[in-house]
Formats: structure tokens, C-alpha cells, sequence
């Protein structure tokens, strides 16, 4: 029998983990091959181009196009402030009486200028742009003049579904069990910084306290998707999250909705209570999946690095698996068969299935296609 390939997403103690932190485009790598680095050094950096700004200089001059040549101050290339002058007229019968002086609107550059439109482009200050190493490490790959790749080894845990940029933080247990639900008491200064976990559900009011105490980011089992929509103002829809400035990040283990956190995840978070994490909320649903991920880093050395990527996942039997359709959405269930023959479904279609149980050891077949692999 050939593997059976499903979704699946990791939580581990224990990985060797490879990161590329590379610029949108071509700037200056700051740190060598072999360098250990933290999560908040620069590795890399850039400067992106400035807003482009149309001005119509022989218009604010009062000339014609063809004119301009005449009265201009400044050239392509050159770097102007708001004192700048760009074009300056003779004044009434060349005596420089009345004349019309026009100063640059922005600082900047001169991006070119045209004697046929009688415009010139000016671009806004370069922007400048550094890439963090975002997790502790080593260099283990420079890309001269793009990036790096660090490696370390991790505990490690792919959520669902999570909003908010990359941050760091220690881990803050508010929760007390899986299925427990925090309240906004249990958020004061000390959470400042933070990533608390939440449990099961973590509401709007809650999110919104733990803003405004700084909290850099939750830890969740669910969470209401109209909360979602009422923290950023518009629906997600399936686009890219993660840059969204809503003053912390989130990230959902199990769903959307009341959803106990799976125990395995849950027992993980709190025995690296008080240990230093990154965490970011990036989430694509479509081709090219990219999941939230809770990184925390571990003690290792230099010769444990080098590991293989991980490869597919695949059902086997005693895979923990979550159910990714009702009704039974959000459960963690082990895999005990898998039976190669078809099998007809309520839709009348003939599908693969897999018999699984619960904790409880309640037993249940359902399609292969509705849960995911959990990688440990």
C-alpha cells in the first residue's frame, strides 16, 4: 500500500528549523556566516524607493514648457529639501521685479524633468528597511546582497489561523487548562511585552484590554471571526494576514469559534512558561499555505544543525490528526485504521476514509480529506 499524504501542521518539542530572512529587494547583508545572532538583530538592510510626486513647474512659474529650460534651478539626480529652489523667472523685462520664485513642495530627489510637459517628478526620501533575524540562532547561508539563512533548534507550533507581524516575547500561562477561558482581571502590567495564552477563547473586550496593557501577542484556542472583522474594520476574505496593525499579534491553534486547545499544544506552551518566544500571525489559505508559527528557541550545538526539511505528512496508523469539517471540527482524534476500499459518504460519493477515536475511546469513520495531520 502507497502513503496516504494529508495537510498537516507541527507541534513539536524538538525541531531543527531553517529560516530565510531575506530584503524585498537588494540592499546589504550586515552579519557572516557562522555569526549566532538573537531574535532582534538586524541581518539585513535596504532602502526602498521614495513616493513619486508630479509637479507641473512651468505651470507654477507661469511659462511655457518650451520656456522652462530657461529658469530651472536643479537637475535630475539632484537631492532637494522644501528650501530648494527649483526655477526662479527674470521678473518684469529682466529687471527682477515681480519675478516668481518656486520652491520644491517635498524633500527628496529630482526623478527627472520634461521640457515637453513643462513637469517634473520629485521622489520622497528613500525608505529605509531592516530585516530582523526574528528567531535566535546561527548564520548558517549569507545571499550576498538579499539575505540569510538561520538555523537552531526549537520547540515549534503551527496555528491555524492568526493575525499581526512578527514579535517576541516571553510566554505568559493565563489559562489554566485547555478548555479554560481568560477574562479581562487577569490582564495588568505584568502582561506588558508578554505572549499570554488564552485557552479555549479569548473575546473582543479581552483583545482590546490586552492591547492597551502592550500584551505583544495571544495565544488561542479559537476565536469569534465577527471579533476579527470588529478589530480591523473589514473581513479577512482569503487573502494574506499578518501585517496588520492592530497592536499585538494573534494566533489561533485550533479554529475559529469556542475551540479547546488541543492538550498536546497546551501542555507544550506551559512547560516553556517564562521562556523567551517569537511569534508571527502570517496565514495563506490558498496555493503556497503559509501558517502562524510559535517559535521557542532551545539550547543546542553547532553539529545538530544540517537536518533534512521535513517532507510530506501522511496518515498512518496512530497519527493524531484535528478535524478541519463539521461536525466534529477542531477535534484531535488518533487514527486506528485505514481502510484502502471506498466508501460511500452522505453526498453520495465514493471516498477514502479512516476510522479514528477520541480520548474517551469513542470510535468514528470519517473521509480522509476532512482532518489534517499533526506532526510531532
Amino acid at each position: 500500500m502507497g502513503q496516504a499524504y494529508s495537510a498537516g501542521l507541527t507541534v513539536t518539542e524538538n525541531i531543527i528549523l531553517r529560516k530565510e530572512r531575506i530584503l524585498p529587494l537588494k540592499g546589504t547583508v550586515l552579519v557572516e556566516k557562522g555569526q549566532k545572532v538573537v531574535a532582534d538583530d538586524v541581518v539585513a538592510e535596504t532602502l526602498l524607493p521614495g513616493k513619486v510626486v508630479p509637479f507641473n513647474l512651468a505651470n507654477k512659474l507661469g511659462v511655457t514648457p518650451d520656456q522652462l529650460q530657461k529658469f530651472i534651478k536643479i537637475k535630475a539626480g539632484q537631492e532637494i529639501t522644501k528650501e530648494t529652489v527649483l526655477a526662479e523667472s527674470a521678473g518684469l523685462f529682466g529687471t527682477g521685479l515681480f519675478k516668481t520664485i518656486v520652491h520644491s513642495p517635498v524633500e527628496g530627489e529630482v526623478e527627472s524633468v520634461s521640457a515637453v510637459t513643462g513637469q517634473i517628478l520629485l521622489r520622497e526620501p528613500r525608505v529605509p528597511i531592516q530585516v530582523k533575524a526574528f528567531v535566535d540562532g546561527i548564520i548558517t547561508d549569507v545571499i550576498p546582497d538579499e539575505g540569510v539563512v538561520i538555523e537552531n533548534k526549537s520547540a515549534y507550533i503551527q496555528g491555524i489561523f492568526g493575525i499581526g507581524d512578527e514579535t517576541t516575547g516571553e510566554i505568559k500561562m493565563l489559562a489554566s487548562t485547555p478548555d479554560d477561558e481568560i477574562d479581562a482581571g487577569q490582564i495588568d502590567e505584568s502582561c506588558r511585552g508578554k505572549i499570554i495564552v488564552a485557552g479555549s477563547f479569548v473575546p473582543y473586550h479581552v483583545i482590546d484590554i490586552a492591547a492597551s496593557h502592550g500584551v505583544a501577542a495571544i495565544i488561542t484556542g479559537g476565536i469569534d471571526d465577527q471579533d476579527i472583522k470588529k478589530l480591523l474594520g473589514y473581513d479577512i476574505g482569503v487573502a494574506i494576514t499578518g501585517h496588520e496593525d492592530v497592536g499585538l499579534t494573534i494566533v489561533c491553534t485550533e479554529g475559529f469559534g469556542k475551540i479547546n486547545m488541543a492538550r498536546k499544544t497546551f501542555e507544550l506552551l506551559k512547560q516553556f512558561d517564562g521562556k523567551k518566544a517569537s511569534i508571527h500571525g502570517h496565514t495563506q489559505i490558498r496555493a503556497g499555505v503559509i501558517r502562524p508559527e510559535i517559535i521557542i528557541p532551545l539550547e543546542f550545538e553547532e553539529d545538530e544543525l544540517g537536518a533534512a526539511e521535513a517532507g510530506l505528512s501522511y496518515l498512518r496508523i496512530g497519527t493524531n490528526v484535528r478535524v478541519i469539517r463539521q461536525p466534529h471540527f477542531g477535534s484531535i482524534l488518533k487514527v486506528t485504521a485505514l481502510p484502502e476500499e471506498l466508501t460511500k459518504v452522505e453526498s453520495e460519493t465514493m471516498v477514502r476514509t479512516l476510522e479514528a477515536e477520541f480520548e474517551d475511546g469513542t470510535r468514528i469513520c470519517l473521509p480522509r480529506a476532512n482532518v489534517e495531520v499533526i506532526e510531532s
